[in-house]
C-alpha cells in the first residue's frame, strides 16, 4: 500500500510546556494565552471571556502566577467611574517571549526525530 503524502504532511508535535513550581503550575500554555489575551484586549474579564473562563478562574491563575514571580506579570486597575482594567508589565512581556521562544526552539528541536517518526506512521 502507497503511503499518502498529503496525511504524513499534516503529522505535527505541539509541545505543551509547563514552568513547574514544586508541583504546582506556575506557567503553561493556557496562562500565556491568557497574558496574551489581556495584553490584546487590556481587560481580565474580556479576556478570561474570549477564553471560555470565568473571571474568578482567570484571576486565580493570574494571582498564582504573579506569586510565583519576582515581578508581577500584570498589573490591575479597580473599576469605577473610569472603568477598570489590565495591562501587562514588562515583566509579563518578558515571560511571553521567553515562553513562545522555548516552544519555538522545542519544535526546532523535535523537527528531524519527526521525519524519522513519519515514516513510522500509517498515512
Amino acid at each position: 500500500m502507497a503511503k499518502n503524502p498529503t496525511s504524513l504532511q499534516k503529522v505535527q508535535v505541539r509541545p505543551r510546556l509547563r514552568v513547574m513550581r514544586g508541583n504546582e503550575i506556575a506557567l503553561g500554555p493556557g496562562r500565556v494565552d491568557l497574558l496574551e489575551l489581556i495584553e490584546k484586549t487590556g481587560s481580565l474579564r474580556s479576556a478570561a471571556q474570549a477564553m471560555g473562563i470565568s473571571y474568578m478562574r482567570a484571576w486565580n491563575l493570574i494571582r498564582y502566577t504573579n506569586q510565583c514571580l519576582s515581578k508581577p506579570a500584570i498589573k490591575t486597575v479597580r473599576g469605577g467611574k473610569t472603568g477598570g482594567g489590565a495591562r501587562l508589565t514588562d515583566s509579563g512581556k518578558e515571560i511571553i517571549a521567553l515562553y513562545r521562544r522555548m516552544e519555538r526552539e522545542s519544535q526546532k528541536a523535535s523537527r528531524q526525530p519527526l521525519a524519522r517518526l513519519k515514516k513510522l506512521l500509517k498515512p
